[in-house]
């Protein structure tokens, strides 16, 4: 009974070492949370204009095949309503590009939301659907 006792107490010691040493170098993911300013919705996505690190305004297009795509690229979020202002979390896996996450306000008539004029030419946003480039 001693002897199962004391294998028992060793086990429950030496466990948890292996626990720890049990990252094999798999990816490793980390993501990067700005404020949105505003929110315009197009034809082709998305215009969100943000405000970067440098406290300075930056504007992306995110295509709406994104979030259509099954393991897209892009996902939407709506939040409940209150006083939250909208965020966009961009993820990363080894330094690349994983995918964008945008937290926003259910009503469209919240002051995030806004409307493009008719006839501006928002295309450039859009020429690159397959990368993600941002401002910080």
């Amino acid at each position: 009974m001693k002897k199962i006792l004391i294998v028992l107490f060793l086990l429950a010691i030496i466990m948890p070492v292996f626990a720890q040493s049990n990252n094999d170098g798999n990816s490793r993911l980390y993501y990067i949370n700005l404020q949105i300013e505003r929110i315009y919705t197009t034809t082709d996505g998305y215009v969100i204009q943000y405000r970067n690190s440098g406290r300075t305004l930056g504007i992306i297009g995110i295509p709406n095949e994104w979030f259509y795509e099954s393991a897209g690229r892009a996902e939407k979020v709506l939040l409940q309503p209150g006083l939250d202002w909208p965020t966009m979390s961009i993820f990363y896996v080894d330094g690349e590009f994983s995918h964008v996450r945008l937290y926003l306000h259910r009503s469209r008539a919240h002051q995030s939301w806004g409307s493009i004029p008719q006839g501006t030419d928002v295309s450039r946003l859009f020429e690159d659907k397959d990368s993600f480039n941002i401002q910080y």
